[in-house]
């Protein structure tokens, strides 16, 4: 059941609120992808999309950031790895901490989804979703981040982590 939950979970952290706020969400089936798909082309199409939705919304382009794409990855490898869909990451650690330690001092918000089997599906699921539309289109962020990481079956998980 837990498996069966967490396939068809979707959530977002919002973090000027520090409130985790989940929402369910149905994502395609899970088409295999190798790991290095995943890694080359998903990222920067994410990264791409969600600027396409924020000039749409009247918000400045974010670039992406090292530090973030570095903990976004981190944190997806995990989820992908321990099958753990969740914003709290090894050890009990935050997305806020885990930016941090990324070397990026002003963490905004943090996205996951998993399953998804492209970037323009994930993205438009994430614009639906009332939390993760919120962090796409605050127009405060500057940064972003993006990770994806897939398991032994290809299943993708993502992490976007914006910053101020």
């Amino acid at each position: 059941m837990r498996k069966l939950i967490r396939r068809f979970a979707l959530a977002a952290l919002v973090a000027p609120a520090a409130v985790a706020v989940a929402m369910v969400a149905s994502p395609a089936e899970a088409a295999p992808v190798t790991a290095q798909e995943q890694a080359l082309t998903v990222p920067a199409d994410v990264v791409r999309l969600t600027n396409a939705e924020r000039t749409a919304h009247g918000c400045a382009a974010v670039t992406v950031n090292t530090g973030l794409s570095t903990a976004a990855a981190g944190h997806s490898a995990w989820m992908a790895r321990t099958g753990t869909f969740s914003h709290t990451g090894s050890g009990g650690t935050t997305f806020a901490a885990r930016v941090r330690a990324a070397g990026y001092t002003r963490p905004a918000g943090e996205n996951i989804a998993w399953g998804y089997r492209s970037a323009t599906e994930l993205v438009a699921a994430w614009m639906r979703s009332p939390g993760h539309r919120a962090n796409i289109l605050n127009c405060a962020s500057r940064t972003v981040g993006v990770g994806v990481a897939a398991t032994a079956d290809g299943t993708p998980y993502y992490t976007q982590d914006f910053g101020f």
